[in-house]
């Protein structure tokens, strides 16, 4: 016999399927209202996209940069890249 589902199984896997995740978070008393408005911020259609831009710009990752560009930004003014000509110590193999 087939176990049914609890309601609240039910509503997990309706959200899962609309792409939600189940997010738990520990906060200091005082900013328990404040992660409940911008979590509320966040699904609510009319406010999502500004909410996330604004959260985005604060505090999303850092664009990454590939070395290339990183040395090609690199101040190397002043800086004495060549190498000496010499061959370096003998080796008796």
């Amino acid at each position: 016999m087939a176990k049914a589902k609890s309601s609240l199984a039910t509503h997990r896997a309706r959200m899962a399927r609309q792409g939600f995740v189940r997010v738990e978070v520990n906060v200091r008393k005082d900013d328990a209202s404040l992660v409940r408005r911008v979590a509320a911020a966040l699904s609510d259609p009319s406010r999502q996209a500004e909410a996330r831009r604004l959260l985005q710009q604060r505090f999303g990752e850092p664009p990454k940069v590939s070395l290339k560009a990183l040395l090609a930004s690199a101040p190397l003014e002043g800086i004495d890249l060549d190498r000496s000509p010499a061959p370096g110590r003998e080796v008796d193999l």
